[in-house]
């Protein structure tokens, strides 16, 4: 029989490795194991180098600003807090809805990958058994406890650790003619005399695009501050790693991949496929392992590639669990979302009701996939919205800490280049919003010539977003918050 905790508090399970190999992981899926071959076809190797540098830079002056927040008040699912507290009321209620929606749906979606995955190895047995195996099995994880979720990250990914450092090392052999495979570097980097930029700037827009998806979920580590053991210093060491994982496993990934395989390689431009069954055998990944010499790349990169799949839902169940648990602390859901039972501080009713959202949504993959790829959209742009979020929150929260006479001396971890790191990541983060439909044909012609489906499908996070936004500020009246009289007490630590 499950027990209720008198203070209905998540608990400090997680411990600083935790915390570190989540932040590792987060920066780690199947948009670098994939997704990287079809930036290299689309801006050329040193296109595709600015491109991830230059997103690498705005997520890492994100995750410092996360990093200030997270340490300093260290609560689960801290987006929607940090917003209500030192934005405005109506801007947290949008965010953390609009933050639980994204991630309850990219649970299903990860789930249905699954089954996509396996019809590698078993092309006979029907997709939905292994998504619904798997859905159960982040279902027990994420009911045991935050030690669970944590410990079970931490082991998936260490697998996708190893299996980058492998290729790291492969890369940089074959580069060096150890292997039998001789390529010319100097022709592939230089995208045979183009001086390694294709597509103009459509295409490195376009790039900018795929690098950010690539790196969505690399924010779940401020939502785990709550339920660390030490915050105040597991949250800056494992933020503070961020820029030299983006340097390591991205700049130097995509470095190997444009100097071994030449951009106009009919496998990288299938990269961009989102059957996963077929595009395993596109990975840029495999066809450096392969050119090296290791016929079975293929079945490993799979069993890689599923491995991050299994991560992604098993850390997006937890993050929309936690982000429903702070809705209803905050007052902006029902109050049984914030009951904590089972003696570990779980949040097992805003855990299961996440699960059966997207339970929902991956039932309706199966019957109608239309609706499903509208809920797919719709969560499309809630990450890049989060991060607007996060620039803003940080910008408020730091002049407000000035403003009411605070010491930055009195902040455990601050923030580097501020204001600089924030204002960059805030106007990046609304350009990528913004661009989402360049380079397609959806704006061609006259007003009446758009293609309003896709351009509706696109951008319905927004609308969305901002409906939230409106309702909340109609109904409850509530305005930007003077810097004044910005909430910076530490009470509501968890």
């Amino acid at each position: 029989m499950t027990t209720q905790n008198s203070d209905n508090k998540v608990k400090r399970g997680l411990k600083t490795r935790h915390l570190s190999m989540i932040a590792l992981g987060g920066t780690i899926g199947t948009g670098l194991f994939v997704g990287s071959g079809a930036t290299i076809s689309q801006a050329g190797p040193l296109g595709a180098l600015v491109a991830y540098a230059a997103i690498g830079l705005m997520v890492f002056f994100l995750m410092t600003s996360l990093g200030e927040m997270s340490s300093y008040l260290p609560i689960s699912g801290a987006f929607g807090t940090f917003a209500g507290r030192y934005v405005d009321k109506a801007f947290g209620f949008a965010m953390g809805w609009n933050y639980w929606f994204n991630a309850a749906i990219t649970v299903a979606v990860e789930a249905a990958t699954v089954g996509v995955v396996m019809k590698y190895w078993l092309p006979n047995i029907p997709d939905w058994i292994w998504s619904t195996i798997v859905l159960v099995l982040i279902l027990i994880i994420n009911l045991v406890s935050a030690r669970a979720y944590g410990e079970t990250e931490f082991w998936m990914a260490l697998i996708k650790v190893i299996a980058v450092i492998a290729f790291i090392l492969i890369g940089l052999l074959t580069i060096f003619g150890i292997f039998t495979y001789k390529p010319d570097v100097a022709n592939n980097l230089s995208a045979g005399g183009h001086s390694g930029f294709i597509g103009g700037l459509g295409g490195m827009l376009a790039v900018f695009m795929i690098a950010g998806f690539s790196f969505q979920g690399t924010e779940i580590v401020g939502v785990t501050a709550g339920e660390s053991e030490n915050p105040e210093k597991a949250v800056p060491k494992a933020i503070g790693q961020v820029f030299w994982r983006i340097l390591l496993f991205y700049f130097v990934s995509i470095f190997i991949i444009g100097a071994l395989i030449y951009y106009t390689n009919p496998h990288l431009l299938g990269a961009a496929n989102a059957d996963l069954n077929k595009a395993v055998s596109w990975s840029p990944f495999t066809l450096v392992f392969e050119k090296a010499g290791f016929a079975a790349a293929a079945s490993v990169m799979n069993a890689v590639i599923l491995t991050s799949v299994m991560s992604a839902a098993n850390s997006w169940l937890y993050a929309s669990s936690r982000m429903l648990y702070s809705l209803s602390r905050d007052g902006y859901a029902p109050k049984v979302f914030g009951r904590t039972r089972n003696g570990e501080g779980v949040p097992m009713i805003a855990v299961v009701a996440s699960l059966v959202i997207g339970l929902m949504a991956f039932v309706t993959s199966l019957f109608g996939p239309q609706i499903y790829l509208y809920l797919l959209a719709a969560s499309g742009l809630s990450g890049f919205l989060a991060w607007v979020g996060i620039a803003l929150s940080h910008f408020r929260f730091r002049r407000a800490f000035v403003a009411q006479g605070h010491d930055l001396k009195e902040l455990p971890y601050r923030a580097k280049w501020f204001p600089v790191g924030p204002i960059l990541a805030l106007v990046m983060s609304i350009a990528i919003i913004i661009g989402q439909s360049y380079g397609t044909d959806n704006f061609h012609g006259n007003i009446l010539q758009w293609k309003w489906p896709a351009i509706f499908t696109t951008y319905m996070a927004l609308p969305l977003f901002i409906i939230l936004y409106l309702a909340y500020k109609i109904v409850k009246h509530s305005k930007l918050i003077p810097l004044k009289d910005v909430d910076l007490s530490r009470e509501h630590q968890e």
